[in-house]
């Protein structure tokens, strides 16, 4: 059977940062060259970044890509890499698709091209078009109407991009029916959690189904509100796993395959869902055997709480540093919040780059203000206490506030001091809200919502505590002292905005409201649903009726690292106007 060494390179890319995103794209090409590969892939929009959203609609955005791929391939060339052919997204435009009222003007597409000998050998666009949860490429593409196959080697590699992968039908039947070797899927998606098994199983499926070894190459990084967490993987023709790449690390996978050898007659034609045949051969003699000596190997996977908490910190990294951002800002509550917030930003940014600040009131407890210098003091960011004590009395001198105006009074306080030394020193602020909080509205606008970026905004708050438990544990393990105090995490959770308070007075016991949310918010249950699912009919109307007139603070909230199938944004898009009532 004829042999081929090929490199899966799951690289960071930024949105809109072509020559960036250029020169690393040169530069794993370059490695993957030294470490002996005869094809060279790059994920999903590699060139672009992803998603670049409504700048595809950008005619000047859409021929800086398509120039910009043909510099990178006169590039590859006078690199001495010329001869080497790569595989790399980009964002290109139909030549032959006709305007028309629904699509997008331009006909943008997310494509792929072959880079060989100096030039762009081959284009293909993704042919299944995703529109759901934070997809929208219904908007923003026109799909792709080829079968794009390479001959490299004398073995026929077939081409897809993501979504032509997650639908059925489409390209992975037309492999079969084109006799590739190999089938090859360049892709950005987004990280959720349990989500790497269910990729798993789509990549084992789609092999079976194509009839051959089919390599997933992903995308690491992040976003805006989205983790790639790479997690690459290649299997056989009967799925069984023959690599699997690291979760959240950039890096080359490079592995030897032996390959089932192309027919003497390159595949033509129509295929599956009228797909047409587009046939490149770059080489057609097989390489002399040789004797393999790169298997790719199988990277250890995280156990979920590592996993979560990984994303959160590769979430926070990416957004400060593709921002041109350097340090954060986080008001220190002693609360539980707010320390995995620090614990979070530390990992993410270093110590030296974390600034937090208490800000007492006369209702803060001596345990909550010392709890918060204890963190710093384990943590080693940066540290002070500024008391709002003499501020807040102001305004009720003048004011003369009572009741919620009075509590909500100290949190925009805190807000406005956070924005203050913001834009006094130059950090920005972390929001560190929960998604158990956004949810029911228990968040205060202008107030603890204020903040560039909401680093633990779809977390629940029972996973809070739990992926504080495992922060302390792991630091533990390695000997290292734990970040989070343990009274931060025993202590029961009070925003102390008057004597005596605590969440409970105003909710329902986090594990209880987490399971209603869960059902209500991620998998869009009914109240007669969830009411059956064994929960309190009075409990369930008030948890709903919450999380329905809460959706103009969400609105308002910062964006934050997506890590569930549902987060709030983009995945649940509903009315803030809006008078249904699933509580009657």
């Amino acid at each position: 059977m004829p042999q081929l060494r090929l490199a899966l390179n799951q690289i960071d890319s930024t949105v809109g940062d072509l020559a960036g995103n250029a020169e690393a794209i040169i530069r794993w090409t370059r490695h993957s060259a030294e470490q002996g590969a005869h094809l060279v892939a790059f994920p999903e929009m590699a060139l672009t970044g992803y998603p670049v959203e409504d700048l595809a609609l950008r005619p000047s955005f859409v021929e800086a890509s398509r120039s910009g791929l043909r510099a990178l391939a006169a590039r590859l060339a006078d690199e001495g890499l010329g001869e080497l052919p790569v595989i790399v997204g980009y964002l290109d435009r139909s030549e032959s698709a006709q305007p028309k009222y629904g699509q997008p003007a331009g006909s943008p597409q997310n494509a792929a091209a072959v880079l060989h000998g100096g030039r762009v050998a081959l284009t293909f666009a993704k042919h299944h078009l995703p529109n759901y949860g934070v997809f929208d490429e219904f908007r923003y593409f026109v799909p792709g109407d080829t079968m794009p196959v390479v001959r490299v080697h004398g073995v026929d590699v077939a081409l897809a991009i993501c979504e032509d992968l997650w639908q059925e039908g489409g390209r992975v039947p037309a492999t079969r029916a084109a006799g590739a070797g190999l089938l090859i899927s360049i892709n950005a998606s987004p990280y959720e959690q349990n989500k790497d098994d269910t990729r798993l199983e789509l990549v084992r499926k789609r092999a079976q189904e194509a009839g051959c070894t089919t390599a997933y190459l992903a995308m690491i990084g992040g976003q805006d509100e989205l983790v790639f967490d790479g997690d690459s993987i290649v299997v056989d023709a009967d799925g069984e796993v023959v690599t699997r790449a690291p979760q959240f690390a950039e890096g080359c996978v490079v592995l030897d395959l032996d390959l089932p050898a192309a027919s003497p007659e390159p595949p033509s034609g129509l295929v599956d869902d009228g797909l047409r045949i587009d046939h490149l051969t770059i080489s057609s003699e097989p390489l002399p055997a040789y004797e393999p000596e790169l298997a790719g190997g199988y990277a250890d996977r995280l156990d979920d709480d590592e996993e979560v908490y990984s994303a959160l910190v590769v979430g926070l990294r990416a957004y400060v540093a593709k921002n041109g951002f350097k340090t954060v800002l986080i008001g220190l509550s002693g609360g539980i919040d707010s320390a995995l917030t620090a614990a979070i930003a530390c990992d993410a940014l270093g110590a030296d780059n974390v600034y937090g600040v208490s800000m007492p009131s006369k209702y803060s407890s001596d345990h909550s203000k010392g709890d918060a210098a204890e963190l710093a003091r384990r943590t080693g960011l940066h540290f002070r206490t500024v008391p709002i004590e003499s501020m807040f009395d102001a305004y009720m001198r003048e004011l003369g506030l009572t009741g919620l105006a009075e509590e909500n009074l100290q949190s925009r306080l805190r807000g406005t001091m956070l924005m203050a030394i913001s834009n006094q020193e130059g950090h920005i602020v972390l929001a560190p809200g929960n998604k158990s909080e956004l949810a029911v509205g228990y968040s205060t606008l202008y107030g603890d919502s204020v903040g560039a970026y909401g680093p633990i905004k779809d977390v629940y708050k029972t996973s809070i505590f739990r992926l504080a438990e495992w922060r302390n544990q792991a630091a533990a393990e390695r000997g290292q002292t734990p970040p989070i105090p343990e009274n931060s995490i025993t202590k029961p959770p009070s925003a102390e905005l008057r004597p005596g308070q605590v969440d409970t007075d105003s909710l329902p016991d986090y594990p209880v409201l987490d399971a209603i949310l869960d059902l209500y918010v991620d998998r869009d249950q009914g109240a007669d649903a969830i009411v059956a699912a064994g929960f309190d009919r009075e409990m369930v109307a008030k948890t709903l009726r919450l999380v329905d007139t809460a959706e103009y603070k969400r609105r308002q909230y910062p964006p934050g690292t997506k890590i569930s199938a549902k987060g709030f944004g983009k995945d649940r898009r509903l009315p803030i106007t809006n008078r249904w009532r699933e509580s009657g």
